[in-house]
Order: structure tokens, then C-alpha cells, then sequence
């Protein structure tokens, strides 16, 4: 999550690229947030939907941009994971933001609840580019990955694009909002899959113990 004080210059270099390249400009803008988020996503989406709020977009194509640009970069970072491994994302772990330890903490998460955590993932800030760097790494099903990523990208999208629709030109809000919220809402989700990881645990060690 940038400071408040950059919301206002990303904002503003985010428009120009909406407006010089339109949907094409929003694609690339969420590849590039999805791979190494140098402007983040709750930035780029509310400002979108205040734009197709305005006419100035059409909103089907709002979503359908900002869907495959982060569906694309998502897969990107999944097979350079995939295929460099652990050595490569430490060795560069600066351009894609990740040391060690948020790569133990990711991997020890995925090893709980792969998919959930893809799917869940993709809709918290700090989370979202990460949780494809486990996934490539433990060699997560190709489909699978692509299906859960999908998923968790649409509503993330449809969530933030159209909170930019209805606050118009109070569009900056959402970054405020979710910057707030970021921190108890991975707690809770941590928690519920720590919870959910035990509880899978002890069903299975039953069902061997009953079998």
C-alpha cells in the first residue's frame, strides 16, 4: 500500500495512461501491478470505473481489460516460479518484492490450503502477486491455478471497479479504505485457514484411523 501523500502522482501518471492508451493502457497497467506492483491496484481500478462512470471507458471493457491483464501477469510470475525456482526469486526477490520470509510464510500457507489460499489471495492487498509464487513453486495444477486465479481476480475487480463507479470523484476513498482494512482482514484469513487446515487434518487423520 503506497503513502497517502504518492496516491495523488500515481493517480494522476495511472489517468494519463487511461487516457492515452485506453484499455490497452489498463491491461498493461494490472500485468505489470500483478508481476512487480510498482502502482498498486486499488489505485488503478477505482480509477477506471470513475472513468467508465464518466463515459469516458466502456465498463464491460473495463472489466474485461483489467481481468486479463491480471489474469496474464498472475500466470507470468506462476511459471517464472515455476520454472526458476526458489534460487531465482531470492536471487531477484527485489524486483518482485519478496524476501525469505514472506516466501516461507507464502509457501507455508499454500502447504495448508493451496487453492483456497489462490482464491482468497487474490483479493487482499500485499497478497495478491504473491500467492502465485508458492503455487509455482510446489508445481500447483495448471487449470486449477488458472480456474482459482480467475475467480478471485473477477471479484476483485468487479469489487474495486465498481466502488470507482458509485464514489465517482471520491474514487481516491477506496485506497483509504482498503489500506485501513488490509491488515485485520489477512488476520482473519490466516486464522480461518489455520482453522480450516486443522480441522481437514484431524477428518483425515479419523478417516485412516476408522479405515
Amino acid at each position: 500500500m503506497p503513502a497517502p501523500g504518492l496516491i495523488p502522482a500515481a493517480s494522476q501518471t495511472v489517468e494519463t495512461i487511461l487516457q492515452d492508451l485506453g484499455l490497452l493502457g489498463l491491461a498493461v497497467l494490472m500485468f505489470v501491478e500483478n508481476v512487480f506492483p510498482p502502482i498498486p491496484s486499488e489505485v488503478v481500478l477505482p480509477l477506471a470505473g470513475y472513468l467508465a462512470a464518466q463515459g469516458d471507458l466502456p465498463v464491460a471493457g473495463v472489466l474485461a481489460a483489467a481481468t486479463l491483464g491480471s489474469v496474464i501477469g498472475s500466470v507470468v510470475l506462476y511459471e517464472i516460479a515455476r520454472h526458476g525456482g526458489r534460487p531465482l526469486l531470492l536471487r531477484h526477490g527485489r524486483l518482485f518484492r519478496v524476501g525469505p520470509a514472506e516466501l516461507d510464510r507464502a509457501e507455508a500457507w499454500f502447504l495448508r490450503r493451496g487453492p483456497v489460499i489462490v482464491l482468497v489471495g487474490r483479493c487482499i492487498p500485499g497478497v495478491r502477486s504473491l500467492v502465485s509464487l508458492p503455487a509455482g513453486l510446489l508445481q500447483m495444477n495448471r487449470l486449477e491455478y488458472l480456474g482459482f486465479t480467475l475467480v478471485g481476480t473477477l471479484v476483485w475487480n468487479v469489487l474495486l471497479i465498481g466502488a470507482g463507479w458509485l464514489l465517482g470523484s471520491q474514487w481516491e476513498k477506496v485506497s483509504d479504505v482498503i489500506g485501513a482494512a488490509s491488515t485485520p482482514i489477512l488476520a482473519v484469513v490466516v486464522l480461518g485457514l489455520v482453522v480450516a487446515g486443522a480441522l481437514w487434518w484431524r477428518r483425515r487423520a479419523a478417516h485412516a484411523e476408522a479405515s
